[in-house]
């Protein structure tokens, strides 16, 4: 990914007060993109406790979490410092991004820097569940020699039916295809085809013609139990099913049961409805035991290179946002990419979001004699967001007047 800095830029907050605190052994990376803008960081290796999460997040400036640590509306309610959350890694569902933007809180991930290591992973997972090579292995572990290819298969030739045709689906596609595999696909939206991969025209059609099918959807109210005993019902005798997306969507004790009757011969699962907060927390789950059953510990992202892809991406959107209140790569506030203009201060205002709040934005930079240079202005849902370009001896007296509109969630002056 290009850079999206170019040389440290001052702003009115002093770096070396801005407070960046990183949880969960964030990798070095992310360390570098801010050391060489001139911010020390914070780093710790795991995910607090909610008192010591508490102390943190109201005294830190940026904070960056992975996929332990939980935000919600308490907790970002007294986030009173807080200009902005870095997610280091694909979700953000462990944000409340709705309380976060009331809070004119951007949040910032990386939605496409394991795409590599996921896909790999899935396509791994297909050789091994139809090769059956894990049972071979439990067995060999328990001394037992058996070199019997009853119920093994290449994939080559097998169709691979694919939910979710976004990124790493489409990734697994390519993949698949290259090893000689036939690929359909189903998405909500429309889709371009890669390769020779062909979309189906339901979830029920994938359902019955795929000899593998792999899930690769987000965690929403649509995906919530999608392969349930029903859809499970509906796929080809002896298919396998791999879930490297959610685990909230596969019902758990349909699938167990699937199994065990026969009805599906084997699955990998990489996530799960309830998963550990930590290593010392044991992992439970209906599925351990069970025969030609791959169960992985929520690792389709753990790669070094995707870590490392995932550090370097998030903490430069994150200084982008420091130095310049840019916000075109958030996912949950209005879009705005600006680039700073020389001479000039620039004043960050987030509002709520109600009709002619713009006007009276206007109305009070007028009545101060604000010359605007520059304006731009977009609004997400309930939230507002505008980026004012000011002479530098007007920057002050914008900043006063813009926090005195009724609707003014937070706002921010750079020079």
């Amino acid at each position: 990914m290009t850079s999206l800095k170019a040389q440290p830029m001052p702003t009115s907050f002093p770096k070396d007060k801005l407070r960046v605190v990183l949880l969960e052994n964030i990798h070095d990376t992310a360390i570098s993109v801010f050391e060489a803008d001139g911010i020390t960081v914070e780093r710790h290796a795991a995910s607090p406790d909610r008192k010591a999460l508490a102390a943190i997040i109201a005294d830190a400036h940026v904070l960056g979490i992975r996929s332990k640590t939980r935000l919600n509306f308490d907790m970002l309610s007294s986030a009173r410092r807080l200009l902005a959350i870095g997610c280091f890694c694909i979700g953000t569902d462990q944000v409340d991004s709705s309380a976060a933007a009331a809070h004119g809180i951007p949040i910032f991930n990386a939605p496409f820097s394991n795409t590599r290591s996921v896909a790999e992973l899935t396509i791994a997972e297909a050789i091994m569940l139809t090769r059956r090579v894990f049972e071979k292995s439990e067995q060999m572990h328990r001394g037992s020699w058996d070199k019997s290819a009853d119920g093994s298969h290449e994939v080559r030739g097998r169709t691979l039916g694919i939910v979710g045709y976004g990124h790493i689906g489409a990734q697994v596609s390519v993949l698949a295809e290259s090893m000689g595999m036939r690929v359909r696909f189903f998405d909500v939206a429309s889709k371009l085809p890669l390769g020779n991969a062909s979309p189906t025209d339901s979830l029920d059609e994938l359902l019955a013609v795929s000899d593998i099918v792999t899930l690769h959807v987000p965690a929403c109210a649509q995906t919530d139990t999608l392969i349930d005993a029903n859809a499970i019902a509906k796929m080809k005798p002896g298919a396998l099913l791999i879930n490297n997306a959610r685990g909230k969507v596969v019902d758990i004790p349909a699938l167990r049961r699937a199994i065990e009757s026969g009805r599906i011969a084997g699955a990998a699962l990489d996530v799960f409805p309830d998963e550990p907060s930590g290593r010392d927390d044991p992992f439970r789950s209906e599925m351990r035991g069970m025969r030609n059953v791959i169960l992985t510990p929520h690792i389709g992202g753990s790669t070094m290179e995707a870590q490392a892809d995932i550090g370097k991406s998030v903490a430069e959107r994150l200084v982008s946002f420091v130095n310049s209140g840019s916000t075109g790569t958030a996912v949950n506030v209005p879009r705005i990419d600006a680039p700073p203009q020389a001479g000039l201060h620039r004043v960050l205002h987030f509002h709520r979001n109600v009709p002619g709040v713009l006007g009276r934005i206007n109305t009070s930079l007028a009545e101060a004699g604000i010359n605007v240079r520059a304006q731009r202005l977009e609004t997400h849902n309930e939230v507002g967001y505008v980026v004012l370009d000011v002479d530098a001896p007007d920057s002050e007296a914008a900043l006063q007047s813009l926090e005195a509109v009724p609707e003014t969630i937070r706002s921010r002056v750079l020079w």
